[in-house]
């Protein structure tokens, strides 16, 4: 335990846990299970269908890597058939707070981000003769 205190966290450096953790959290999956998770408990396949689009495998890892990292509960009762239910853990819960703030920003900001796209696709769509007619120009303008 010692030495996780005096550990100095820096998610930029490559041997640093804190960016598996990163990963984990703000990871494709990690972060829709989480986001998903912070409405409520889940069972497996129920989260699988709001988190549209994980496989069974991908989101099997996800929950499990979140778990080990302390973020979500898995509650297993001894039932037939078993019945396995997820939620958030307090640390679990203070971070998809976090992660939904971020989906609200990225939500709310779609139009500007879908006209950035466009404008982007539209200055790189003008035909190749064009743009190498414009170097040609200006190489003999040198």
């Amino acid at each position: 335990m010692e030495d996780v205190d005096r550990l100095v966290p820096d998610v930029f450096a490559r041997a640093c846990e804190s960016r598996t953790v990163v990963e984990h959290v703000a990871g494709r999956w990690g972060i829709l299970a989480l986001a998903a998770l912070h409405e409520g408990s889940f069972r497996f396949n129920a989260l699988r269908r709001r988190v549209d689009g994980v496989s069974e495998k991908m989101l099997a890892q996800t929950l499990q890597a979140l778990e080990r990292d302390g973020f979500v509960h898995r509650d297993a009762q001894p039932s037939i058939p078993p019945r396995v239910e997820y939620s958030l853990t307090p640390l679990g819960r203070r971070t998809a707070e976090k992660l939904v703030e971020l989906i609200t920003l990225v939500e709310s900001s779609l139009p500007e981000v879908l006209g950035a796209r466009a404008a982007y696709d539209a200055a790189r769509a003008e035909p190749a003769s064009v743009a190498h007619g414009n170097d040609l120009a200006a190489q003999r303008h040198q």
